[in-house]
């Protein structure tokens, strides 16, 4: 597995996109915008994320082909930690190697990630990462129209 991770640019937008339509991934992931299908929101969140230097935001590439991305951002006094990887690549280590190679990259501790309970996957991630299980609570989850369980692992 050939993997890196690149500066997100702005060619790289429309393939988030495509892969915010998968129903599978958006309800695996829940937590998502209120309309993944409108293009336009989208468009304007990324440019938003693109101007604000104090997000850290890559792409990650598998082989050379754009497969997710990864990023991460300041909330309420602590950083945070998201990635989304395309169903296609799912069960075979990618999001754990890009959230290893991240890492490296984004060196400030401590780290929060959060993920819908029932994403053993996400857990799974976030578990080989070094994570531990911090907090569970509710949350809105847009995806799903309702509130879930949500959980949040800390790093460091």
């Amino acid at each position: 597995m050939k993997l890196h991770l690149h500066e997100v640019s702005a060619e790289d937008i429309p393939i988030f996109f495509e892969h915010l339509q998968d129903p599978v991934a958006t309800h695996m992931a829940a937590f998502t915008p209120e309309d993944p299908s409108d293009l336009e929101a989208h468009m304007a969140h990324w440019q938003k994320l693109l101007s604000d230097d104090t997000i850290i935001k890559r792409s990650i590439l598998l082989n050379d082909e754009l497969v997710g991305h990864i990023a991460s951002w300041v909330q309420e006094e602590e950083r945070e930690i998201t990635y989304w990887i395309g169903t296609d690549h799912w069960g075979h280590g990618v999001a754990t190697k890009a959230l290893e190679v991240f890492l490296t990259i984004m060196r400030s501790r401590p780290v929060y990630a959060r993920t819908a309970a029932d994403n053993d996957g996400s857990v799974h991630v976030l578990m080989n990462c070094g994570f531990a299980l911090h907090d569970a609570i509710r949350g809105f989850a847009n995806a799903r129209g309702e509130e879930i369980d949500e959980l949040v692992y800390k790093l460091g």
